[in-house]
């Protein structure tokens, strides 16, 4: 056994463990890939990560990230909190601004602002609308009518996202999915806040400029703009408290659809008791993920 340093992010965090946990292990090289799926099983967290020497030679760290049962390619909030971790351990960058991370998914450029992280979705995997049977099976496994959904598509970066659009947030909130039902899906809901007594297929949205959008300030004094959930009961997890990639495919979809201008901010894990916040922005096009990151548990663990 060797130890290795340790770090678990708080990650979309606005306050004290309002987020999404991560496990980071540090200088993980030396590790195979049967300890480390043995190690994310052992911390039960939806996902744990492992920083590396990069392989290639603009990325400034190389990531593996692992779920109970199987490793990811890229996912959002395991991104921006291993970041955080390698930063916050001394990690330099070879931009002033910029972090750029190599995973299964190829590199991944995250931005510096302050204190906050943000990552550049990447590239969708599958995209287009839902075929008929897969969003049947995804209605019935999220107990709602289909007269509910406003669109669908597949959003997947990577986990195998698909996106259905209800219409109102309260409409996401009262969800109770059938988690059996759903089998091997990963399906993100999400829903507008009724800022001015629309029915929530507004086009809610930040600065025309792409700037930052403060977390929480949305129009009108909603608690976001949009309310996300995301099931991956396939993942070992029900219902992830905050996640990253399914935010970074539905605001490539939403953007895509005319239905928002791509900068906005989304509140997920409010019926778990996290209420994460989710800072969109969409710059030249490209859209930008982030929120604040806070390390809760430092030492180091024996593997």
């Amino acid at each position: 056994m060797a130890n290795y340093e340790f770090t678990q992010v708080d990650v979309f965090a606005p306050g004290p463990k309002a987020g999404n946990p991560v496990a980071v292990v540090h200088g993980a090289d030396g590790l195979s890939s049967e300890q480390m799926q043995a190690f994310a099983n052992w911390t039960n967290l939806s996902e744990t990560t492992f920083l590396l020497a990069p392989e290639h030679p603009e990325a400034d760290y190389r990531l593996r990230i692992f779920t109970p049962r199987r490793e990811l390619p890229f996912a959002g909030h395991p991104t921006l909190g291993s970041a955080h971790a390698w930063l916050e351990n001394g990690g330099t960058a070879r931009g002033s601004d910029m972090v750029v991370q190599e995973c299964g998914a190829g590199l991944v450029p995250l931005r510096r602002s302050g204190e906050d992280l943000s990552f550049e979705a990447p590239p969708l995997v599958r995209s287009g609308e839902l075929e008929p049977e897969v969003l049947a099976e995804a209605v019935a496994a999220l107990r709602i009518d289909p007269d509910q959904v406003l669109g669908s598509n597949w959003i997947d970066n990577g986990p195998g996202w698909l996106g259905i659009r209800l219409r109102s947030a309260q409409e996401v909130l009262d969800v109770r999915p059938d988690y059996a039902g759903m089998g091997e899906l990963a399906v993100a809901v999400i829903g507008a806040h009724d800022v001015d007594g629309a029915d929530g297929g507004g086009i809610p949205g930040g600065s025309a400029d792409g700037g930052p959008v403060p977390g929480g300030a949305a129009a009108g004094g909603a608690p976001a703009d949009f309310e996300v959930r995301a099931f991956v009961p396939g993942l070992d997890v029900n219902e992830d408290p905050v996640t990253g990639s399914a935010n970074a495919g539905l605001a490539q979809w939403l953007l895509a659809e005319g239905v928002t201008d791509g900068n906005y901010t989304a509140r997920q894990g409010t019926v778990l008791g996290r209420g994460g916040i989710i800072e969109v922005r969409n710059k030249s096009g490209a859209i930008w993920v982030g929120g604040r990151s806070r390390s809760v548990i430092k030492g180091s663990v024996s593997l």
